[in-house]
């Protein structure tokens, strides 16, 4: 039987974690669809993909008319009119590489939208963990507020039987005055990270949050060693300054076709008019003239202006690889300071799990000499401080745990 109930509490546990887990989840997914700054990281992206096709287009070809005020004779009549159509064509390739580099800038857009939108999901829930602990800072504060609120009675019965002193009624109350203040800021704590947190999901300040009695205690899921080695290669401000030196890389290349010729093509028309010479060709006399094709290239001679532009490619990826380098410095700075939070959260774990055992068997042992002879109320009350002193202690550490591994989740881009 004993083991029975073991086993439906441990699967108890588990459900009330998976629901936890699932309304977590849920709210993630609510801030990813509402939250306003996140929409306009993804609609910049999705103008910069709209950038590829404008760069890889060619220029709009060029169309001319021009009127003869004094028509120009020929021998087949007078020239009254030309239109003239020309189309630039860039060398080959360059459109190609015009095209890598917007998608490579559109692609350091995205990563900016991963970017905010893992900064986003790590702000909800460390934003649900806090809430979390305030409603078990309410919830402990009002236990021991009913637990001193019974040593009261106790102490009553003593007094009135003459075993105990009246001042350790005044005790309980100055304990109780000071838990009911404590109980007003933590509601008003409430309030105000609630609606802060609605605001991440962009939803009325005022809607309900759902919080779980008990928190999961989930470990970090990967070593020291494999959070370094993701956070160089996936971490999103990371991959945003790698698509920025590729974009570089190839601002280089179209630097160098920039300086190579241009070729145009076009077609003349040319209106002629009938001529009254009579020695004119009849068959020819006021026929139109069509020239095709016309053929002609752009020369860049000035050459200084495309070799800055080369330099500047260069100079721009340098930079760029170094505030790559900078950037991976200072992420694995904040990851190292980040870890050991978790393992300190981890140790406190176990520590206040201990302590709290030790207080509450103190208590218990308080509590019965207090009931035979009446002493040593003030003790009493020290060790019920002690108690939700480590039981505030123990959700705080779990709380860090997990904020903790949601910190380094994010570094690493998950």
């Amino acid at each position: 039987m004993k083991t029975k109930l073991i086993i439906i509490s441990i699967l108890l546990v588990i459900t009330a974690t998976l629901s936890a887990q699932e309304i977590l989840d849920r709210y993630l997914q609510t801030a990813a669809n509402n939250n306003p700054a996140l929409k306009a990281k993804f609609n910049e992206y999705m103008a910069s993909m709209e950038k590829i096709s404008q760069v890889g287009a060619l220029p709009d070809p060029q169309l001319t008319f021009g009127y003869f005020i004094m028509p120009v004779e020929t021998k087949n009549g007078p020239q009254q009119a030309k239109i003239s159509l020309n189309q630039m064509f860039p060398w080959f390739g360059t459109l190609n590489i015009k095209e890598d580099v917007a998608l490579n800038m559109a692609k350091a857009k995205f990563e900016n939208f991963e970017e905010i939108k893992s900064k986003l999901f790590f702000e909800v829930k460390s934003g649900y963990f806090d809430l979390y602990f305030i409603k078990q800072s309410i919830d402990i504060t009002i236990k021991n507020i009913r637990i001193l609120k019974t040593f009261k009675n106790l102490a009553l019965i003593k007094i009135e039987a003459g075993k105990a002193s009246g001042v350790d009624e005044l005790r309980v109350e100055m304990e109780l005055t000071d838990l009911e203040n404590k109980l007003a800021l933590l509601k008003d704590k409430w309030f105000v990270h609630s609606v802060k947190f609605n605001n991440l999901l962009n939803v009325g300040e005022n809607s309900t949050i759902e919080i779980p009695n008990t928190i999961w205690t989930d470990d970090l899921a990967y070593s020291r060693q494999a959070v370094l080695g993701s956070l160089r290669l996936n971490n999103h401000q990371v991959l945003n300054l790698n698509h920025i030196i590729n974009s570089f890389q190839n601002k280089e290349k179209l630097a160098k076709k920039n300086g190579l010729p241009k070729i145009s093509t076009g077609i003349d028309y040319i209106a002629i008019g009938a001529s009254d010479d009579p020695m004119a060709n009849i068959n020819q006399n006021g026929k139109d003239a069509i020239f095709f094709p016309k053929i002609g290239i752009t020369i860049p001679l000035f050459r200084k202006k495309y070799t800055a532009m080369v330099k500047e490619a260069v100079f721009m990826k340098k930079a760029t690889e170094n505030k790559k380098a900078d950037k991976i410095n200072k992420l694995e700075s904040i990851f190292e300071k980040g870890y050991g939070e978790y393992l300190d959260a981890d140790r406190r774990i176990d520590l206040f799990q201990r302590q709290l055992q030790l207080a509450e068997k103190a208590i218990n042992i308080l509590e019965a000499e207090y009931a035979v002879n009446g002493k040593n109320f003030e003790e009493i009350l020290r060790m019920e401080k002690r108690v939700l002193k480590y039981s505030l202690e123990l959700e705080k550490a779990r709380v860090n745990k997990q904020v903790s591994i949601a910190f380094i989740n994010y570094l690493i881009g998950n």
